[in-house]
């Protein structure tokens, strides 16, 4: 089969390698779409994301979709040709939480999670044209849902972790600071619970237009010189920039709450601090997701629209052109998917 692999900084190949063979209590997974993410990109371009570090060969990809091709023992319930997309974590160990962390795996210590060299051997990802998984992170896709959308229930179910965080969001004011592919989706799951007006900031036309589709507002080019909207009761800080968080937090309603969804950089950074303590703001992390999958995908069962957030589609052949004009800023391009295999 091919491979998206990525060797080191700069250099990604199209590998073939072997077809796995689905083993107890796993299925095996004829692979039709795969969405690039920040991740995949900073793999190739760095040869790292964030504290890990590439030490041998990886497959990329973690938001994917497909058909099953293949039953292993043990794994019941499935049925070949069944429409799939993969929940990416695996706990290792135990699984056991304190009482206090209930429910939150994401925040289990040691995890697995597809295309992720956060362990020694790496977690080869899902930019393949089979990949064999765990039964218990298959997620069939409900009828009328694509292969294709269903490839993005992973980035909407973290937008959707990051909208639970900020509690019951019904006919509140929102702005979503930062209008990527995760920033927009978090329009369109604010908007899908229920979120009253929505603004959404980026530096970028391209990106907030998509925001505008996937159901914002009012949107403001911030490089443009729109300014954020003042008092907003709940943000979401989606862009992941230290130097607009002084900004954020000054738009952020006194007493208000702000979701930190953007990945921060993990060095030290300057940023202006000073409103959360004299206005007395919340700030509240979200990282990845726990079960919200499972929201994700009855959301696109009930009819959320994703197909604004992708602009670009790419054959497996050009992995490498894909990433170039998902790492480009210039591109326009919000959600870049890999067209993996025929179906």
């Amino acid at each position: 089969m091919r491979a998206v692999v990525v060797h080191g900084p700069g250099d990604l190949r199209i590998d073939e390698l072997p077809d796995p063979v689905p083993g107890a209590g796993e299925v095996l997974i004829a692979v039709e779409w795969g969405g690039i993410c920040g991740s995949d990109l900073s793999y190739w371009r760095h040869g790292a994301s964030g504290t890990a570090v590439l030490a041998h060969p990886l497959v990329l990809g973690h938001e994917v979709a497909g058909r099953i091709a293949g039953v292993g023992p043990d794994a019941d319930g499935f049925a070949v040709g069944q429409p799939v997309t993969v929940h990416p974590a695996q706990l290792v160990g135990d699984g056991v939480l304190p009482e206090r962390l209930a429910g939150r795996t994401n925040l289990y210590p040691t995890v697995r999670y597809l295309g992720s060299a956060a362990l020694d051997p790496h977690t080869d990802g899902g930019f393949s044209e089979l990949k064999a998984v765990r039964a218990e992170q298959v997620r069939p896709l409900p009828a009328g849902v694509s292969t294709r959308d269903g490839a993005l229930a992973e980035p909407l179910a973290v937008a959707m972790h990051a909208v639970r965080r900020a509690g019951d969001v019904r006919g509140r004011e929102v702005l979503v600071n930062g209008a990527g592919p995760i920033g927009s989706l978090v329009v369109a799951a604010a908007r899908f619970r229920g979120a009253g007006r929505v603004v959404a900031a980026d530096v970028a036309d391209s990106s907030l237009a998509v925001a505008r589709a996937m159901g914002a507002d009012e949107v403001r080019n911030v490089t443009a010189g729109d300014p954020l909207p003042e008092d907003v009761e709940l943000v979401f800080e989606a862009s992941g920039a230290p130097a607009a968080l002084g900004a954020v937090l000054r738009a952020t309603a006194r007493g208000g709450t702000l979701v930190q969804v953007g990945n921060l950089p993990g060095t030290p950074a300057p940023a202006v601090l000073g409103d959360l303590v004299t206005r007395e703001i919340t700030w509240v992390g979200s990282y990845r997701f726990a079960d919200e999958i499972d929201d994700a995908l009855a959301a696109l069962h009930a009819g959320l629209d994703v197909a604004p957030l992708v602009t670009h589609t790419f054959p497996i052949q050009d992995a490498a052109r894909a990433m170039a004009v998902a790492a480009d800023r210039g591109s326009g391009s919000s959600k870049v998917l890999l067209r993996l295999a025929a179906g």
